[in-house]
């Protein structure tokens, strides 16, 4: 396929499948807590919507700018990361190109909230550079241990390794688990979700947000959702020769670990810090010493 066209296609089709995934954790949701869950297209519903609205205020440059990073950072990440039939930037990037990619939307969204001025916004940016400074040590550590053992940080590589013999998750299960573990927090979903809280600051950073800007951060989470799930299947699953037996497990890697979540109270700041320097950590390290040994 022409390079191109799939750099076109490849953020198009991240962007519907994690409309999709964002469907299927408010259906999850609403099972948990014995609702009536959102009808088929009430994702696509909210995007149109939010980008109808007439009212859009804008702070000034760098609040544009912010959300052109948050959802800027994540087309580009797609490019980065193979799926059946198309490669795109995979094999000049490699997954550490992906990882630092995966940091600008959360740096964006900081640069966009903090020209609000507002208190309640302040709080929840602090609060998510918080949570990514949690999440990105075990998820750096599992990346490494993963580049170590594939002998490379080409994902194409890794995807054409794993098809040829055993999957990254019996080769290495610890760090299979640490990244698993981690998947919620990456995900900004319950129960990590400390930067919008809205009993206490007011949803943080979307509190200035409306119209077209908060319609970049919806798509934002679609883009989110895809890419954790889809990073995960490349890394440990043996990411997938057609979309038959791709997007089933994109799917489960994204729910089974948010069936969990959404059964515990959300974390305060300093908690959520704990909990992904304990457990993840301690599991990816182990995973580390088995590989490296």
């Amino acid at each position: 396929m022409n390079l191109f066209l799939e750099l076109l296609l490849m953020p198009l089709v991240a962007f519907l499948v994690g409309l999709l995934m964002v469907l299927m954790l408010r259906r999850i949701g609403a099972k948990l807590q014995r609702r009536v869950g959102p009808p088929f297209f009430q994702p696509l519903y909210d995007v149109v919507k939010l980008y109808a609205k007439r009212t859009q205020v804008s702070h000034g440059p760098i609040h544009d700018m912010g959300i052109v990073m948050a959802v800027g950072g994540y087309i580009a990440a797609e490019t980065l990361l193979p799926v059946p039939g198309m490669d795109g930037l995979a094999d000049k990037g490699g997954v550490i190109a992906l990882a630092y990619m995966m940091m600008i939307p959360s740096l964006g969204l900081a640069l966009g909230v903090g020209q609000c001025a507002n208190p309640n916004g302040s709080i929840g940016i602090s609060r998510a550079l918080t949570a990514m400074l949690a999440y990105d040590v075990p998820f750096m550590l599992v990346i490494f241990g993963a580049a170590w053992v594939y002998g490379s940080t080409d994902l194409s590589e890794m995807i054409a390794q794993q098809q040829q013999g055993e999957w990254g998750v019996a080769r290495m299960p610890l760090l299979a688990l640490a990244g698993l573990l981690t998947l919620p927090a990456l995900m900004g979903k319950q129960p990590f979700e400390i930067y919008v809280a809205p009993a206490e600051i007011a949803t943080g950073p979307m509190v200035e947000m409306g119209g077209k800007f908060l319609g970049g951060l919806f798509v934002m989470q679609a883009f989110q959702l895809y890419t954790a799930g889809a990073l995960y299947t490349t890394l440990f699953l043996g990411g997938g020769e057609h979309w038959l037996s791709f997007l089933p497990k994109i799917f489960l890697v994204v729910a089974i670990p948010m069936m969990i979540a959404y059964l515990f109270p959300r974390y305060r700041a300093e908690d959520m810090l704990r909990v992904m320097w304990k457990w993840p950590v301690l599991a990816a390290l182990l995973g580390l010493a088995m590989v490296m040994k």
